[in-house]
C-alpha cells in the first residue's frame, strides 16, 4: 500500500509540474483569419467538462456543454473566419444532434465559413444530419455511411422466459406504458405500435425538413434519394448531398489552424464579453435513482436525487445566481427520486429564481416528472418526452428453480407478505396491493404535472397513459413551452429576469467542480477514480437496461419509458 501511495504521490507531483508548465503561456496565440478545427466523435454527456486533472490523465468523456461553448466562442471571436468540423462516429441521440446543428447554424449566421468533413463508416444518419448544417459538406474518399432512413426495433423475451420457467407479472397505469412488453409479450401491442409509428413519423419529418432545407432540396426528393440508400462518397456527391470529395488535409490549407484543445483554453472574457447576469447550469443525465453520484461502478451515468437536490439548493443560496438552467437527459426511474428533484425545483421558484428546463435526447417518465416543475420547458423537436405513466414488473422464478432442482419453503407474517416471495406467482390479494401502489404513483405523477404545467388533471391524463411524444408533438399538446436547445433556454431565462435576449450571461455549473488540490488529494489518498466501466463497449440501450436492473428496485413502481424510444 505504501508503494502504491508513493507512486501516486510521484504521479501527482509530475502532473503538477506539467500543469504549471502548460499554464505558463497565458493562453494560446490566435492569428487573424484562423481556421478552428473541431472534431465530433463518440458520445457527449450533459454537464460540465471533466475536471482538469481527469482530462490531463486521459479520463472523462467529452461534454456537450464544452462543444456548445466552443461553437459559441467561434461566433464571437473575429479572429476565427472559418470553422471546420470533422464528423466521425457519433453516438448521440436526435436531441443532441439538433443542438449541434443549431450551433453550426449560429456560426453560419455570424458570417463565418463552416465546412463539415465526413470521416465516417457504418450505419446511422446522425453524423450526416449534423454535418448537413454546414455551408459546405465534404466526404473523404473512403467514407461509407449509408443513408437508410430511420428504424425502430423491438425485442421480446417472453418466449425465452417461458422456456426457462420464469413467469413475469406486471401492473401498469397507461396503455402506452409498454416498457413491460419486452418481458411479458411476444409482439407489440396496438398502443405501442401506434406510438412508435407516430414517433418515427415526427422524427423523420424533422430530419427530412432540416436536411432538405440545408441541401436546397424538396423533402420528397430527399426521401426518394434516401430510398436509394446512397453510401459511398461518390453516391453522396451524385445525389448532391455533399459538395466535394476530399481529405481533411485538403480542406485546411492556406490558413492558420486552431486546434480544439487550444481553443478550449481561450477565455470568453478575453473576447470583450461582459456578462450581465449569472445563471446556474444544472445537468441531470441517466436513470433517475435515489442517493448521490453521477456515475455507477459499472461506468453508466445516473441522475441521482441527492446530488441534484444539493446542486439546486447551492444555486438557490448563491446570491450571484439569478436563474436556473436545468438540462435533462434521462429516461426516468425511481418515483421517489423524481419527486425529490421536482420539489427542489419548486423550491427554487419559490425563492424567486426562475427555472428553465432544456430537454436533451430524452426527458421522459421520471425525467419529465422533474422537468414539469419548471417555469418554462424548452425541447428540441426530436427530443423524447412525456411518458406520463407507471409500471411495476415482478419475475416469479418458481418454474426455473424447479427445472434446476431447487426446492423452496416459505413462511410469512402478514396477509400480504407473500408479495415479497420471488418463487411463486402473485396471489389475488398481492396483485391488488401492486395495482393500488401503481395507481397511487400514477395519480401523484399526474398531479405533479398538472400543478407544474397549470393544467387540469383530465388534460394531463388525456396526454398521459404512458405515451411518449417528440418535442414537436409535446409542444402541440402543452407538455413543453417552446422548441429549441440551450440557446433558446437561456433566452427564456433572460426574459424571466428582465434582460435583453442578446445580453451575454455566464453559466455557473452546479455542483461546483472540485479544485485541483482536491483532485490531487483523491489521487494521493485513494479516493475511487472513475474509469471506463466494463459495459462501456455495449450500446447505450443495453447499458441503460443494466442500470434499470441493478440500480432500481425490482417489484417497486417505476417511471421508465419503453425501449422503443431509441430511434436509429
Amino acid at each position: 500500500m505504501r508503494r502504491i501511495r508513493r507512486h501516486a504521490a510521484a504521479l501527482a507531483l509530475a502532473v503538477l509540474a506539467l500543469l504549471a508548465l502548460a499554464g505558463c503561456g497565458g493562453g494560446p496565440s490566435i492569428a487573424p483569419g484562423s481556421t478552428l478545427v473541431l472534431t465530433l466523435e463518440g458520445e457527449y454527456a450533459e454537464g460540465a467538462d471533466a475536471p482538469l486533472l481527469a482530462r490531463f490523465l486521459g479520463a472523462g468523456e467529452g461534454s456537450l456543454l464544452g462543444l456548445y461553448s466552443a461553437f459559441r466562442k467561434a461566433e464571437l471571436d473575429p479572429r476565427i473566419t472559418r470553422v471546420v468540423v470533422r464528423v466521425r462516429g457519433l453516438g448521440i441521440g436526435w436531441g443532441k444532434a439538433q443542438e449541434l446543428r443549431a450551433a453550426i447554424a449560429r456560426v453560419n449566421a455570424a458570417g463565418k465559413e463552416t465546412v463539415a468533413v465526413l470521416e465516417t463508416e457504418g450505419f446511422g444518419a446522425g453524423g450526416y444530419y449534423v454535418a448537413s448544417a454546414a455551408k459546405r459538406v465534404v466526404a473523404t474518399p473512403a467514407s461509407r455511411s449509408p443513408l437508410l432512413g430511420l428504424a425502430a426495433e423491438h425485442l421480446f423475451f417472453a418466449g425465452l422466459f417461458e422456456k426457462l420457467g420464469v413467469m413475469v407479472e406486471y401492473e401498469r397505469a397507461g396503455d402506452y406504458k409498454s416498457a413491460v412488453e419486452p418481458f411479458t409479450a411476444h409482439k407489440m401491442s396496438a398502443a405501442s405500435r401506434e406510438m412508435t409509428n407516430a414517433l418515427l413519423d415526427s422524427t423523420e419529418a424533422a430530419f427530412a425538413s432540416d436536411v432538405a432545407a440545408a441541401r436546397r432540396l424538396e423533402p420528397a426528393a430527399l426521401r426518394a434519394l434516401i430510398d436509394e440508400a446512397p453510401s459511398s462518397a461518390q453516391d453522396l456527391l451524385d445525389a448532391k448531398l455533399i459538395d466535394e470529395i476530399a481529405y481533411y488535409e485538403d480542406v485546411v490549407t492556406d490558413a492558420p489552424i486552431v486546434e480544439q484543445e487550444d481553443w478550449a483554453a481561450v477565455d470568453v472574457a478575453s473576447l470583450g464579453v461582459e456578462p450581465q447576469a449569472t445563471f446556474a447550469l444544472i445537468s441531470g443525465a441517466g436513470m433517475v435513482v435515489t442517493g448521490k453520484g453521477e456515475i455507477t461502478a459499472s461506468g453508466t451515468r445516473v441522475m441521482a436525487a441527492d446530488t441534484f437536490v444539493d446542486a439546486v439548493h447551492e444555486a438557490i443560496d448563491d446570491a450571484e445566481v439569478k436563474a436556473l438552467l436545468v438540462r435533462i437527459d434521462s429516461p426516468g426511474g425511481s418515483p421517489l427520486a423524481s419527486d425529490l428533484m421536482w420539489r427542489a425545483l419548486r423550491d427554487a421558484r419559490a425563492a424567486g429564481k426562475p427555472v428553465v428546463v432544456s430537454l436533451s435526447d430524452v426527458a421522459a417518465s421520471g425525467g419529465y416528472y422533474v422537468a414539469s416543475a419548471a417555469d418554462t420547458i424548452v425541447s428540441h423537436p426530436t427530443s423524447l418526452t412525456g411518458s406520463i405513466g407507471v409500471f411495476v414488473i415482478r419475475p416469479s422464478l418458481g418454474g426455473l428453480l424447479e427445472k434446476v432442482g431447487v426446492t423452496v419453503e416459505t413462511m410469512q407474517r402478514g396477509a400480504r407478505a407473500d408479495l415479497l416471495f420471488g418463487s411463486q406467482p402473485l396471489t389475488a390479494g398481492a396483485r391488488e396491493v401492486l395495482r393500488k401502489d401503481v395507481e397511487g404513483v400514477y395519480e401523484q405523477f399526474v398531479a405533479r404535472v398538472a400543478e407544474g404545467r397549470a393544467l387540469d388533471l383530465d388534460a394531463v391524463k388525456k396526454v398521459g397513459g404512458g405515451r411518449v411524444w417528440t418535442g414537436a408533438q409535446a409542444l402541440e399538446i402543452g407538455l413543453v413551452d417552446e422548441l429549441g436547445g440551450l440557446y433558446e433556454a437561456a433566452v427564456a431565462a433572460k426574459k424571466a429576469v428582465g434582460i435583453a435576449a442578446d445580453a451575454p450571461v455566464s453559466l455557473k455549473s452546479f455542483p461546483a467542480q472540485k479544485t485541483l488540490a482536491q483532485q490531487i488529494g483523491e489521487l494521493l489518498f485513494g479516493a475511487r477514480a472513475q474509469s471506463a466501466g466494463p459495459l462501456d463497449a455495449l450500446p447505450r440501450e443495453l447499458r441503460d437496461l443494466h442500470t434499470l436492473v441493478t440500480a432500481l428496485p425490482v417489484g417497486a413502481p417505476l417511471l421508465v419509458p419503453p425501449s422503443v424510444v431509441v430511434l436509429h
